[in-house]
């Protein structure tokens, strides 16, 4: 039996045992005893008698064992002309003097904290400075619609609301202060203050008796120490979309998040304690909580904060320029920020201008990672691209290779790699039947789940057990479609509504996807069903063709109507594609598949706060129009 067969069979078999092995590699004021139990509500909790504080395990831990003069986090700011760094020992002064401000307005243990902030390093000392002193703060991506953040501070009935003047984007400063502004004014609970950071670009207007000066109050406040915390103490609230159109509060307990993502870095990313470790995403989002913030700081890491692009600050180099100049050892982004590098230098002209040679592995999560994309990032960097998959509810990876007991990583292209120790993935039909191998169906994990994935929705019990845990009893739903191989290799094929019935039958688009992006004029693709009156559905391809391709539409969609029948026969009635010149994504990469199928239906559909740029909406209807396919059209669109 194999290192990793035995470290996951353990896992499975007597998680009570395993699960305290892995609580004894983490520093706690009282160890806990009851390491698996139920509460009141017959909900899972991890370690229910143990008292912690994550902002103590991140910073003062590494000050106490000497470290202190270790860089904790470099921000590297190409839309500001920036770079800074931050030692351990300046980390627990920012974060101690923030938290004494947090309190010195009021904020208590179990306190809700709104952090609406761009990627400063204020934005994590904000997160910390809560985790210090047991509040819970929930992080709203920085730009989101008045009515977006208005929804969240409703639910979350925050005491206090940190912020910034403004953000910057390539091309544009953007002001986030009357936003805040409107959003309060929409918002039923009210604030008691909000804590605006003045950023030089853009100086925001002051409302006297409830918004109060970032840095004055970080001047005159003193030191606030770590509070000692239940293991099962709320961390945060991370709010994300669900099918009603408001938001799930995805809640996070303090201490099984702690001993998972400690694992996650041990055994996952197999970092250690001074290494460099770049997720390129954004606090707003759960790559950026765990990957940004806490996990590589619970490691003694050095985390870097990319306040930029993979393109565009200002080439398609921009990455490889950080990797040299901070000597990243690993990355972690999402396969659509490698598409866009690759559609702009298909050939890694500008990489080679760099040495990367400190970089040691590639994460890909977020989305599917189409194999094309793999192949190419695999053959330009000539390090091992590690695909892997975990959910915002989940908070670490559920699926991945574990480079630290595996000494040849197995890594098959399509696959999201193997279920990781704690995790029992089970593929499962409409009835709840287990399916062999490569058969496809709903993921769903057998209970009770591992450490530091979400014990409860934010005060909605009875929606955390409607959306997750009642079709399929003792499982949990991960509301993905996919199938395991032979060899336990998961590939996780899009969310169960991508999967479409086209007369009767069940094909993935997730797979055409694959097909579609390997065509080598393809550098980008979605594929979507969309209404048909005989057939249900029908499959249709939006694609972006590479730069220096002169697009013939008529022929590129000749080929891969081929290419589809081909590989997957004429079942799947594939006859369209149009192509475009983007696809419309949210700010963190993420293509708006939904939005597409709406829009092609001409389906009334609601603009998203997260999207990139709405414009492109327009391009996409215009596009879909000139080919007469679908029904479209613009239709009155509500941008709230």
């Amino acid at each position: 039996m194999t290192p990793y067969r035995q470290l996951y069979r353990r896992s499975i078999e007597n998680p009570e045992a395993f699960w305290g092995e892995q609580a004894s590699l983490i520093k706690w004021f009282k160890s806990p005893e009851n390491i698996l139990s139920r509460d009141e509500k017959g909900l899972y909790r991890w370690y229910s008698d143990g008292v912690m504080n994550t902002c103590y395990l991140a910073v003062d831990k590494h000050v106490e064992e000497g470290r202190g003069d270790q860089v904790a986090l470099i921000y590297d700011s190409p839309v500001t002309k920036v770079v800074e760094k931050f030692t351990y020992n300046d980390l627990q002064k920012n974060v101690s003097t923030l938290a004494g401000g947090l309190q010195k307005l009021g904020v208590q243990k179990g306190d809700r904290v709104v952090i609406y902030m761009p990627l400063v390093p204020e934005a994590l000392f904000s997160m910390l400075a809560c985790a210090r002193i047991g509040a819970v703060h929930s992080v709203v991506f920085g730009g989101f619609a008045p009515h977006e953040l208005a929804v969240r501070i409703d639910d979350a009935q925050p005491k206090v609301i940190i912020s910034a003047s403004c953000g910057i984007e390539i091309d544009r400063v953007i002001a986030y202060k009357p936003m805040l502004d409107d959003a309060i004014s929409k918002s039923i609970f009210k604030p008691q203050h909000t804590v605006i950071l003045q950023r030089p670009m853009m100086t925001a207007d002051m409302w006297p008796g409830r918004d109060v000066d970032y840095n004055e109050l970080v001047q005159n406040s003193p030191s606030a120490d770590c509070v000692p915390l239940n293991a099962n103490d709320p961390l945060y609230i991370l709010y994300t979309s669900g099918t009603t159109g408001k938001p799930k509060g995805i809640l996070r307990d303090n201490g099984g998040h702690a001993v998972a993502l400690r694992f996650s870095m041990d055994h996952i990313y197999n970092v250690k304690a001074g290494d460099v470790f770049w997720a390129a995403s954004d606090v707003g989002w759960v790559v950026g909580h765990s990957y940004m913030v806490y996990g590589p700081l619970l490691q003694g890491c050095t985390t870097l904060l990319y306040e930029g692009k993979p393109v565009r600050t200002p080439d398609a180099g921009a990455f490889w320029r950080v990797v040299e100049q901070h000597k990243v050892n690993i990355l972690f982004t999402a396969p659509t920020a490698f598409r866009a590098i690759k559609k702009e230098d298909p050939e890694g002209e500008l990489l080679h201008k760099y040495d990367i040679s400190s970089l040691h592995r590639l994460y890909l999560a977020g989305e599917r990672c189409d194999v094309p994309t793999w192949y190419w990032a695999t053959e330009m960097l000539k390090v091992p691209v590690v695909d892997h998959w975990w959910q915002t509810e989940s908070g670490w990876p559920i699926v991945a290779q574990m480079p630290s007991i595996e000494e040849h990583l197995l890594l098959k292209p399509g696959s999201a790699g193997k279920p990781i120790p704690g995790y029992k993935i089970d593929v499962l039909n409409e009835e709840g039947e287990l399916l062999i191998p490569n058969q496809e169906g709903f993921v769903a994990i057998k209970l009770p789940l591992p450490p530091g994935c979400l014990p409860d929705l934010y005060n909605d019990t009875d929606r955390f057990i409607s959306s997750y845990l009642e079709k399929f009893p003792g499982y949990y739903l991960t509301g993905d479609g996919g199938y395991k191989d032979e060899e336990d290799y998961v590939y996780i094929m899009g969310r169960v509504d991508d999967v479409i019935n086209v007369a009767g039958h069940r094909l993935s688009t997730g797979e055409m996807e694959e097909m579609v992006a390997a065509h080598p004029f393809v550098a980008e693709c979605a594929v979507v069903g969309i209404a048909d009156e005989l057939k249900g559905h029908l499959p249709l391809a939006y694609v972006v063709v590479r730069d220096g391709v002169v697009p013939n539409e008529l022929l590129i969609e000749k080929e891969l109507v081929k290419l589809i029948r081909d590989n997957i026969g004429a079942v799947a009635c594939f006859k369209n594609c149009v192509l475009v010149k983007r696809l419309p994504k949210t700010r963190s990469g993420k293509i708006l598949r939904r939005l597409l199928r709406n829009i092609a239906d001409g389906e009334h559909y609601i603009v998203p706060s997260t999207i990139d740029d709405p414009l492109i909406l327009t391009e996409v209807h215009d596009a879909l129009k000139a080919r007469r396919i679908g029904q479209a059209f613009i239709g009155v669109v509500d941008d709230e």
